[in-house]
């Protein structure tokens, strides 16, 4: 149904997108937090790939605006931008909550929650490929990958939550350390929701 030889302009951004969030989520995963220093540049490197996201999306909004035909639901467009954009704001807002508590300490269960969460970014990644190659059923084992990322930072909050009440006495570090998986679990739920997007787009189009 699509034509296979022009590059389609709407499926390039969401690439875009899809790379930028990428980026951003590989960074935040290979940074080694010592100090408090690193802890800011780390923050103002997200935003700086938070703000480039945004910029992405106003791009795409625009294109919307003004086109009268697109390759697909001008809702799924929008709606698969959007859900991509949360998980880069939930990173960023994760991140930025690290540098509020002056939290250098990265323990094995945020490490956990970020390769799954780097993971599915790097699903979504290739799902965004085969969507700009306007090969749509090629993203369902993509998606079917991302829930399953999902589904073991379920694990991770349970169990890290659990451990969390068991050994640590201070009051303090247990509402910080809630709070930081909390948020990490929910960026894994923004990433499930991109992969519902893309179930959407595939079922209405492929």
């Amino acid at each position: 149904m699509f034509s296979t030889k022009k590059e389609d302009p709407f499926f390039a951004t969401l690439l875009k997108i899809a790379e930028n969030l990428k980026e951003a989520s590989h960074y935040a995963d290979d940074f080694k937090i010592t100090s408090i220093a690193g802890l800011k540049e780390l923050s103002v490197t997200l935003k700086k790939y938070e703000t480039d996201g945004d910029s992405l999306i106003h791009d795409l909004i625009q294109m919307l605006n003004k086109s009268f035909m697109t390759p697909i639901e001008r809702e799924d467009i929008l709606e698969l931008a959007v859900r991509m954009d949360d998980i880069l704001d939930g990173v960023e807002g994760c991140i930025a909550h690290f540098e509020m508590f002056s939290l250098t300490e990265v323990d094995d269960y945020m490490r956990d929650f970020l390769k799954y969460i780097v993971l599915s970014t790097d699903e979504i990644a290739a799902a965004m490929q085969h969507l700009a190659n306007k090969k749509l059923i090629n993203m369902r084992d993509h998606a079917i990958l991302i829930k399953d990322y999902e589904r073991k930072c379920d694990e991770v909050l349970r169990t890290s939550i659990k451990q969390l009440f068991l050994h640590e006495k201070d009051p303090i570090r247990i509402i910080q350390f809630k709070d930081i998986y909390e948020q990490l679990e929910e960026v894994a739920d923004y990433c499930q929701n991109v992969a519902n997007a893309m179930d959407t787009i595939i079922m209405r189009n492929a």
